[in-house]
Formats: C-alpha cells, structure tokens, sequence
C-alpha cells in the first residue's frame, strides 16, 4: 500500500469548497489508509469533523453533571433541588439520555449534509436486470 502524503495527493483536482467540485469521483476510497489523526480525503476529514465534535459534545454531557457534583457538591446536591430532586439527581437521570438522544438526531442530520455534499446515495436501489435489492456497495445481495 503506498503511503498517503500530500505531495501524492492531486492538489489540482481539490477544491477550496472541500473537494465537492468533481473531485470525489477521481477518489478510489478502497485503496486510501483510515487514519483518525491524518484524514486522506476531504470526505473523511469532514466526517471526523463531526465525528470529534459530537464526542466532546457527548463527553460534556455525560460527564459534566458528575464532573460538578465531584467539584461542587453543596450547589449541585442542595442549594439547587429540581422537581424536588437535586440538581445533579435530575441532570444525569434525563438529561444524559436526552442530551444523547438529540446528539443522535443532530448528528445523522449533519451526516446526511455531508453525504448530500459529496453526492453519496444511501437509499436501496432496485437493480434492473433481475429486480432484487442491490447491495449499498452496487452489487445484487446474494
């Protein structure tokens, strides 16, 4: 596998608006490395994008209400009660799965902007000559 640097990249046929301009069809995604730290495409580095900025995000509030309570005990478990519970009580009991939830829904509708953008069809097709369900990689399932 050769290695992925940005003097091999094509820097011609990427454009300033993230390379949506036609250069995701010259991409061969297959033979390009995965890498978390150095993205090789510019599919892969808008992805992550969200990918990091939605685990901060989950980060903060699944761990801040506990992170206060350990730092600030007297606000987070008298001083401030909620529904007659303690603020940290309320806080980690709805909203950690609420919080979860909508970075669930947050988080597929950012992906589905990218993958308008970089022209990427989810939906099942149909394949025409035998009328089954095509695979999501253009094949016929088996």
């Amino acid at each position: 596998m050769s290695r992925d640097t940005p003097a091999d990249r094509e820097e011609s046929t990427i454009q300033p608006d993230g390379g949506t301009a036609a250069a995701h069809d010259d991409i061969d995604y297959l033979d390009r490395e995965v890498n978390l730290l150095r993205p090789s495409t510019p599919f892969m580095r808008d992805h992550l994008k969200i990918i990091w900025s939605s685990f901060v995000l989950w980060a903060l509030v699944v761990f801040g209400p506990v992170t206060l309570t350990a730092l600030a005990p007297e606000m987070m478990t008298v001083q401030t009660p909620l529904f007659g519970f303690p603020l940290h009580y309320f806080l980690v009991s709805f909203g950690a799965p609420t919080g979860a939830l909508i970075l669930a829904v947050v988080y597929t509708r950012y992906r589905d902007r990218l993958d308008q953008k970089y022209g990427i069809d989810s939906v099942e097709s149909t394949a025409p000559e035998t009328g089954e369900a095509a695979a999501t990689d253009g094949g016929v399932e088996q």
